[in-house]
Formats: structure tokens, sequence, C-alpha cells
């Protein structure tokens, strides 16, 4: 039976471990260029089997928090190339995560103009912007026109992500950001082919992981969904159904894994959605998420994951694969410096001692 020191084969990889490092959002991009500090950073965290990067903006449109990096621009896919170097002289794989924020981001980032969602429905919480946290603003709704340029926006930012080194990407559809407003119905009241039904609402999601495909091959291509997250003032009226359908349409397209956030982010549990259930609909890699230690993360690669992402104990310990082997202490974060900064917080976590 596997436990989190198992190998494991992922499309054409051999990954070491089913240890995963989760996407974690640091905030120190200053100019959305990955920096000699970033390098270090994604260097020290090598051991896991599979890192995936912070979220990585797909367009200049797709921007929502302040410092977070890009991978729509020869100079970013450049600047992500010393990093994948790092991880890989190091032994390590890495995937890039492509983010397009949607509704939950803030004119301040674009000269003005309205940030763009699936409906004109403005999600109750504030931005992080330049100038502080500012209230959420009212969306502009997209056109079809445009969800089509969006979904060449992802098809480029893969492109570029191979260019730059990354062993594959994930498509972020969770979290209350752009595809996952989409998909549920909370945030998206379209009448026309995106709107209005568990199908049309999970095309563009389809479309872009396709389209994605298409370009560097299914087996470089992850999905991260996150059923239950009411993050980002999120909510769908049949999680259930709607997610299990998700998880059925992609099966079809074949992506290498599908990583599921598990819990939410705010607020009280959420049972509404069945894991085990929405596994079954998946063929490939599942890749279990959600507060996650060691013990309970071999409990559920025994019962029905296949991979388990830690987020927060990688942020606090770079080396927390051999810590988890020997049963050690981990390192406490810092959740002062969780967002911005220096090295403080964020490449200065000890390693232990061996």
């Amino acid at each position: 039976m596997p436990d989190l020191f198992s190998p494991i084969q992922l499309g054409d990889l051999t990954l070491n471990n089913r240890i995963l490092m989760a996407p974690l959002t640091r905030n120190r991009a200053p100019e959305g260029i990955p920096t000699p500090l970033m390098e270090k950073y994604y260097r020290q965290r090598a051991s896991s089997g599979l890192i995936i990067s912070e979220g990585s903006q797909i367009s200049p449109q797709a921007v929502g928090y302040p410092a977070t990096p890009g991978i729509y621009s020869d100079a970013q896919a450049k600047g992500w190339q010393a990093v994948t170097d790092a991880v890989h002289d190091t032994g390590g794989r890495i995937y890039c995560q492509l983010w397009h924020c949607g509704r939950v981001s803030h004119p301040s980032y674009h000269d003005g103009a309205l940030p763009v969602a699936p409906s004109a429905i403005r999600p109750d919480g504030q931005a992080f912007t330049l100038e502080g946290l500012q209230d959420f603003v009212m969306p502009r709704a997209l056109e079809v026109a445009e969800i089509k340029d969006i979904v060449d926006q992802y098809v480029l930012a893969a492109a570029n992500a191979i260019r730059g080194g990354f062993d594959g990407v994930e498509i972020h559809a969770a979290n209350g950001y752009l595809i996952d407003q989409f998909l549920r119905d909370g945030s998206n009241q379209r009448s026309d082919q995106y709107g209005g039904s568990i199908e049309n609402r999970t095309r563009f999601l389809l479309e872009v992981t396709q389209a994605v495909c298409e370009e560097i091959g299914a087996e470089r291509v992850g999905i991260r969904i996150s059923p239950v997250n009411a993050f980002n003032d999120m909510c769908d009226s049949e999680p259930q159904a709607l997610f299990d359908y998700v998880a059925t349409a992609l099966s079809a397209l074949k992506p290498v894994y599908l990583h599921v956030v598990e819990v939410s982010m705010v607020g009280a549990d959420d049972s509404s959605v069945n894991m085990q259930q929405l596994r079954r609909c998946f063929d490939g890699c599942y890749i279990a998420n959600g507060g996650y230690d060691k013990a309970r993360g071999n409990q559920v690669l025994a019962s029905y994951a296949d991979m388990v992402a830690y987020g927060v104990p990688f942020l606090a310990n770079p080396d927390l694969p051999a810590r988890f082997l020997v049963d050690a202490e981990l390192n406490a974060p810092d959740m002062d410096t969780f967002y911005g900064g220096d090295e403080k917080g964020y490449s200065d976590y000890p390693v232990m001692d061996i």
C-alpha cells in the first residue's frame, strides 16, 4: 500500500514521493517578474515530489494582488527559468499555476478599468491593493468574444511556462477566481452558452483545459478545484452535482491530475460534497489538499488519493519530507510574513540538523 514516501508516475515524470508543495501566494515579485530570492525559496523546497508554483497571472487583466508574478511575457518566462533551473538542479520537479483573478481584483491594477467576471455581481469583501485593503467593486460581465480571447491567453501562458522550464502547468479553477466564478451559480448568472445549466457553466473550464492540453500535452496539465470553499464569497446551489460533472468532464480530456481543495478556507466546515464520490468521477491522479498532517496524509493515500498537497507546513519547513520521514518537530509559521517582505519568514526558515 503506498504511503507519502512511495514514488509515483505522473505523466512522463517519476516523482520521488507523494508529498506535493501546494501553490502559495507570497507577494515577493514587485515587478511581476520572479526574483533571485524566489529562486532560493523554491530551491530550498525541491525535495517535494512536485512543487506547484504560486499563482502566476496569464495577462495584465488577470492581476488581482500586489507583487505577484506573471507568465505572459518574455521577461517573466526568463525570470521563471532561473527558478525552474534551480529546482531541477536540486532534483526537483515544478509545475506553474496559471491564474486569472477575475472579479476579485480592483481598478487600481487596470488603469481604472473594472475587473471582469462571468456576471456583474459584486463579491462581499475587500481587495488587496497597493494602497491597502479596498472594497471589491462591481465587476464587468465578459462578452463571449472576450472569453475566447482569455482561452488564448491561457494557451500562451502555458506555452511560456514550458519555455520557462516548467515540467507542466496547473490550471487554477479554485478559490473564487475567474474559472471558479464561471463554475458556481452564486457568481455566474449568465443566460448564454456559458451560464445557466451545469454543462454551460463548466464550458469555460473545459475550453481552457482542452486548449492547454492541445498546446503542451495532457500529460503536462493538472487542474485545481475547490468544491466547498467559500473564500472570495463563493457558493453553489448543487455543489455535488456540479463538481461530479466537472470531474467527469475533465476526465474525458485526460489531464494528468485533479487537485482538490477539500475544505473551506473561511467559515464552518462544509460536508456538502463527498470527496470520495468526486474522486470516482476522475480517472487520473487525485491530489488531496486541506489541512493534512503526516498521519492523515497516509490515511487518505490508503483510502482514495494518490498524492497529498501541503501548504503552510511547506512554507515554514523547506525540508518537510525529511521531517516527516523521521517524525521531527515542525517549524512554526510566522503569519506576519506570509505576504510580502524580504527573506524573513520566506527563505530563512531553518532545516534540521543532520
